[in-house]
């Protein structure tokens, strides 16, 4: 019986963390708008370091930590640009694929002739 009810096990231990990540992503506001997610960040830069200097008391090392990275973050320029280009360029793909199309038949026309 146990051989059986371990890949069920598995599967429902994996989907229990994907399911807690993606909720608490979404709870911190990091899949929300752009405001959302600069808030997010501000928070995360303000919690981290002090939270790895109690870990790093907590397991008795006394390595220096390095200083964070200045991120500059704009969210109307830089948030999600990457997403919406790719969008823009899925959107415009079959214009594009038609107006290929055309100059590649044109071009295979002005070759017979």
């Amino acid at each position: 019986m146990a051989p059986r009810i371990w890949p069920l096990v598995k599967l429902v231990s994996k989907v229990t963390i994907a399911g807690g990540a993606v909720y608490v992503a979404y709870d911190s506001g990091l899949l929300g708008s752009s405001e959302q997610g600069s808030m997010a960040l501000e928070k995360a830069k303000a919690v981290v370091p002090p939270a790895l200097e109690e870990w790093m008391k907590y397991f008795g090392l006394e390595a220096q930590l390095p200083t964070m990275p200045k991120i500059e973050f704009s969210p109307v320029n830089s948030w999600n640009a990457g997403v919406r280009w790719t969008i823009s360029s899925l959107s415009e793909a079959p214009t594009r694929a038609t107006e290929y199309t055309n100059q590649g038949l044109q071009y295979v026309k002005d070759l017979t002739k």
